[in-house]
């Protein structure tokens, strides 16, 4: 059986230079060349934020944030239909996020994030600059996909906010992850993607789909940082998982997340 995939977890980008691999010197790329990688790997389409790790060019975080959802729209030209952009925000700039929310969703834009608070110089989800953040892209219908992080300002976050449905990215090592359990056990608007480490331990897409269901998880790699083909084969190859929930994680979940 083949599947559809959908990246739901991927940092594109326009210039190689903002190419984030680890080993850029190995793996020059452009816009095109990540369409003809992913392709390749039987891909049809990313998701993501554009993550820019150097501050040299910015006068300060808002304006790199600014740049960088700016170059996801004008990826969404480039790619058309290949590329779901996300966009970022930041509790020390709450008008000015709140403001990129509708202009993002007056672009048809859906989707926050991955959200990375380490690069851009914030680390708490449950600040309350944050959550007035979060209220209104709850307001506007925004999916909301995060760098795992903090575990209890993780809980604090999902349990603030209902209405809003949450992506986390990387399922972690056993503590981590078994934390991510609890919080889907605990919402219903709470999402799992597979990109990042945790996905090489045998079992743990197993536990997850007797634990919360098959049906708010989520194919994901982490591109560049990491090889999709690795996380494909992570899916692709678990004898612990029927046909019909590999179907779902690759592209079904994410169709019906994303109104695909």
């Amino acid at each position: 059986m083949s599947f559809e995939i959908i990246d739901f977890h991927t940092h594109p980008f326009i210039e190689n230079k903002n190419n984030i691999c680890n080993y850029p010197g190995t793996s020059s790329m452009s816009a095109k060349n990540t369409f003809d990688v992913m392709q390749g790997l039987g891909v049809s389409a990313i998701c993501g934020s554009v993550v820019e790790i150097s501050n040299a060019d910015y006068s300060n975080n808002w304006e790199k944030i600014k740049a960088n959802n700016n170059t996801a729209l004008e990826l969404k030209k480039i790619y058309g239909d290949f590329y779901v952009p996300g966009f970022h925000v930041h509790p020390h700039y709450v008008e000015e996020s709140i403001a990129e929310i509708h202009r993002m969703k007056e672009n048809g834009v859906c989707l926050i994030g991955e959200l990375v608070p380490y690069i851009y110089g914030w680390s708490d989800y449950s600040d309350s600059d944050f959550s007035e953040i979060l209220s209104e892209a709850g307001k506007c219908n925004m999916i909301v996909s995060f760098h795992s992080r903090d575990d209890d300002a993780m809980d604090k976050m999902v349990q603030n906010h209902k209405d809003v449905i949450f992506v986390a990215a990387h399922p972690g090592e056993k503590a981590d992850f078994l934390r991510h359990i609890e919080r889907a056990k605990m919402s219903e608007n709470y999402y799992l993607d597979l990109s990042g480490y945790g996905m090489f331990r045998y079992g743990m897409l197993r536990k997850a789909i007797d634990t919360f269901g098959v049906d708010r998880i989520l194919f994901g790699s982490d591109f560049p940082t990491c090889h999709p083909g690795m996380y494909i084969g992570g899916v692709l190859m678990d004898n612990l998982v029927s046909d019909s929930e590999k179907e779902k994680i690759f592209s079904l979940n994410a169709k019906k997340l994303l109104n695909l």
